[in-house]
């Protein structure tokens, strides 16, 4: 039935076998970790490698109860909620709502007057029409795929005083104006998370960095979205989208004798960091300086103040966080944290220990400290990733539950005074992305002068 095989073939199989395995483990290593890349070749070596774990995946592997897409549309968590629910703010104030709209299924920023729950003005850009100069820049390849005009949410969306928003999302950063035309895009890398503005009108964010400047042996030179290591860049843009500041906050670590932190882990880790907030210190106190920064690095549930000008971690907290969201200044010594408590179990399920948390640290003291703790646990408040927190100076609350589309806003005694909850039509609710409560003087003013406007915009 079998045939005999001459020996001396045998071992020419086995000697021959010796330079392809080592030829394929080099197209491997090239794919993962070189500069030069075999095109499909190299591809398709990695591929083959990786047969194994997909399998796993597909077999093993179990997606969470919950789910965190546009359309949460397998947990409902109050299917009794729809839209503007309780008392408006008796004070001037406006909502700038970034929300994934479920009946026209794309992602639009609302400005909503909080006095009555009136929508004053929509921003719904045409961002399939933004992707089209991208399609051969190698850092944006799969925007077409994944952040096209029925994917695309414009998350943190900061209001400017010509009426213009600036967002982004795991894309370029983008101004559209008035009118939701594209006044410009940054491609220098993809941002995303937070956007601030700081006190001389320029605008802080988060990029991911690529290529990545640190070591080839440590890091290699992979993109974020085929597997590679993610290096948050710390981004300072003047209003007209130029880069003014860059800087590497892995190197930062590094220069700052934390380097453990990013390569001392029992196995190396592709997101060590996660910088999810930045936000600029505009006057100078007993603990910080006009033009630091406070930093929420999620992967290390720990906040820095770090000073760009001499390259410094002047201040790190490590207190009761778990990956944290969401840093704010509130006064001259004391910063506000939307707290996740978002953890990992063995069963590779994302949960929330409880309920967020809005924590609050006093550097006088150097003690944290919670805030309407017994609210948000009444509420059962628990998105897993995101959320943000804003104190207002008179104690009342915002509270953004970004997973569960739930938009919360507390009196300064911690009764609930109206929720927001961004149902569809079609009875799901849908993604909200990084809102912000603008009540401050300056951002009242422009809203005023924004309605009167003579801008008219063709529909």
């Amino acid at each position: 039935m079998f045939k005999k095989v001459e020996i001396w073939i045998l071992y020419l199989v086995i000697l021959m076998s010796f330079p392809i395995a080592i030829a394929f483990g080099i197209l491997v290593r090239q794919e993962l970790v070189g500069i030069n890349k075999f095109g499909k070749l190299s591809e398709g070596a990695l591929f083959l490698t990786e047969i194994p774990k997909t399998l796993k995946d597909i077999f093993l592997y179990r997606e969470p109860k919950e789910d965190y897409s546009l359309s949460n549309k397998l947990f409902d968590r109050f299917p009794n909620l729809n839209g503007f629910n309780g008392n408006p703010n008796s004070q001037e104030s406006y909502l700038l709502l970034s929300k994934y709209d479920g009946d026209l299924q794309e992602g639009i920023v609302e400005l909503v007057d909080l006095t009555n729950f009136e929508v004053l003005h929509t921003w719904n850009p045409d961002i399939d029409q933004f992707n089209k100069p991208l399609r051969n820049n190698f850092e944006f390849k799969y925007l077409k795929r994944d952040k096209n005009n029925a994917r695309y949410t414009l998350r943190t969306p900061l209001l400017l005083e010509d009426g213009g928003l600036v967002f982004h999302h795991e894309s370029p950063l983008r101004k559209i104006d008035f009118c939701s035309d594209l006044v410009f895009q940054n491609t220098k890398d993809n941002f995303n998370h937070s956007i601030e503005k700081d006190i001389d009108g320029n605008i802080w964010t988060r990029s991911y960095i690529y290529p990545q400047t640190l070591p080839i042996s440590k890091v290699g030179r992979k993109l974020k979205k085929k597997g590679g290591f993610h290096e948050d860049g710390i981004v300072k843009l003047s209003p007209e989208g130029k880069i003014l500041f860059e800087k590497s906050l892995p190197q930062i670590f590094i220069d700052n004798g934390l380097e453990y932190l990013l390569f001392g882990l029992a196995r190396y880790e592709k997101d060590p960091i996660h910088l999810n907030d930045i936000q600029p210190v505009n006057f100078d106190s007993d603990y910080w300086k006009k033009g630091d920064l406070f930093l929420s690095v999620r992967n290390q549930s720990m906040i820095i103040l770090y000073r760009p000008s001499s390259n410094k971690i002047i201040w790190k907290g490590i207190g009761p966080l778990l990956r944290q969201h969401d840093v704010d200044i509130l006064d001259g010594h004391r910063i506000s944290i939307f707290n996740n408590r978002y953890t990992n179990n063995v069963l590779k399920k994302k949960r929330v220990d409880g309920n967020n948390e809005v924590i609050i640290y006093n550097f006088k003291t150097g003690k944290y400290s919670s805030y309407m703790q017994k609210s948000l646990s009444a509420l059962d408040v628990r998105t897993v990733t995101e959320g943000t927190s804003q104190i207002l100076p008179n104690g009342d609350m915002l509270i953004e539950e970004s997973n569960f589309g739930r938009t919360l806003y507390f009196n300064a005694d911690g009764s609930l005074a109206w929720s927001h909850y961004n149902r569809a039509k079609d009875g799901n609710v849908y993604r909200i992305n990084w809102s912000r409560i603008l009540y401050e003087k300056d951002d009242i003013n422009n809203v005023r002068k924004l309605l009167k406007s003579p801008i008219k915009c063709n529909d």
